[in-house]
């Protein structure tokens, strides 16, 4: 009787992780599909981004597909920030196991936030960004 209630734990444990992993695997073939109209991509547990010439779209990346998508134009922004934990940095003082967030300012003073779970590579597509901005 203790052996069994010894190995229901584990059990429960092993189908949570099964379903967790199918569901991160449908995530990512969802992003896959969309990412394929894009010349730059990303995928990241907060958000997908993509960039098709000047335009940006993203959303949230979830098992039924990408949700939330917004798209704005790079000509409608005047202002590219990188911030970690809601504060402008410099890209050159982020610690890799940050969290950072890439805040595009609109002309008309809006803001749009976008989430990467790695400041690294959100360090890299603000660089990207920043040399789409000035050409």
């Amino acid at each position: 009787m203790e052996r069994g209630l010894f190995w229901l734990p584990l059990l429960i444990l092993f189908f949570w992780l099964a379903w967790s992993g199918k569901n991160e695997y449908q995530k990512l073939e969802n992003y896959k599909v969309w990412a394929e109209d894009f010349d730059k991509s990303k995928y990241d547990i907060y958000a997908v981004l993509g960039k098709k010439g000047n335009m940006l779209t993203w959303g949230k990346p979830t098992a039924k597909g990408i949700l939330n998508q917004s798209q704005f134009s790079l000509d409608d922004i005047k202002q590219i920030n990188f911030l970690v934990k809601g504060k402008v940095v410099r890209v050159q003082d982020l610690s890799e196991k940050e969290e950072a967030s890439l805040e595009f300012i609109h002309n008309q003073e809006q803001s749009i936030v976008i989430p990467f779970t790695q400041a690294t590579l959100a360090g890299e597509w603000y660089e990207f960004l920043l040399k789409s901005l000035n050409v």
